[in-house]
């Protein structure tokens, strides 16, 4: 999972007002591999090392004389970057242990020290807190993915919708219930209904001079949620020319795969048809 150096170059802050604990417990540190270590015997100077350090772990005695541990772990409350604090806290006696967890220390070692403890209650905490921080970095990565790839979506169907309006008469999008929601290009002129009126299945919107059987097959494949390309139907008008229409489209579905409409491309063909009779 780690690199030992990893491990081993983590940055260590232990505080205790006592030097010779100080000395005592960074010879241990330094025998078991830790190279990256720092120490303070003023417990009132801690807060300002660590928002300026941001320590992977600190080494804290509860028992000093200006200002006891327990308000040290206040005090870092207010600058740890990510609110966990990853200290694990030196108790005499034992009986501050409770009262140290519940203070925001993450693990605690009694004194005498003893050297195994020691190490491997500091790995721990160092292997924990450099997690943390990797899946904090793969977050971030993550969400930036995230945005990166959705700002590609929106320009790659911006640059569909501007290819599909350049090669076609109009774009359009519909709800499930046949309404239109989105257009662009003169759809209803085209079709002859207002803006505000609906494309039902059983075709009632439309007036009976569409042909019926193109309209059947049309509203088949809408109802059946199929898609269709290049579907041509026709319409005759009062002075008895005839429109031809071109439409492409396809059923879209949400998430959950529930169909919430259509959308598609149409244009005004009537010039080729009747170039081709």
């Amino acid at each position: 999972m780690f690199d030992p150096s990893e491990i081993f170059n983590a940055s260590i802050l232990i505080v205790d007002d006592q030097e010779t604990s100080v000395r005592l417990i960074a010879q241990m540190l330094r025998d078991a591999g830790y190279m990256n270590i720092s120490s303070s015997t003023d417990p009132l100077a801690v807060r300002a090392l660590h928002e300026a350090n941001q320590y992977d772990l600190i080494l804290l005695a509860l028992q000093m004389s200006k200002m006891d541990g327990f308000q040290v772990l206040e005090s870092l409350k207010e600058v740890e970057a990510d609110g966990y604090l990853s200290v694990l806290a030196i108790t005499d006696p034992p009986s501050h242990v409770l009262r140290a967890l519940k203070a925001g220390a993450k693990d605690c070692v009694s004194k005498p020290l003893d050297l195994a403890e020691m190490q491997t209650r500091v790995r721990n905490l160092l292997e924990v807190r450099l997690l943390r921080r990797k899946l904090c970095k793969f977050d971030e990565t993550l969400e930036q993915t995230v945005l990166e790839k959705t700002a590609a979506l929106r320009d790659s169907e911006a640059r569909f919708k501007s290819f599909t309006e350049l090669s076609s008469d109009w774009y359009w999008e519909q709800d499930a219930k046949g309404k239109f929601t989105k257009i662009s290009g003169p759809v209803h002129e085209m079709l002859g209904i207002m803006r505000d009126e609906s494309v039902s299945a059983d075709g009632k919107t439309f007036s009976d001079e569409w042909d019926a059987d193109e309209r059947a097959l049309l509203d088949a494949n809408i109802t059946t949620r199929r898609p269709f390309l290049d579907f041509i139907y026709s319409r005759k008008h009062a002075d008895g020319s005839k429109q031809y229409l071109q439409v492409s489209g396809e059923p879209m579905f949400d998430s959950s795969s529930r169909f919430i409409g259509y959308r598609g491309i149409g244009m005004d063909i009537t010039g080729r048809m009747h170039r081709q009779k």
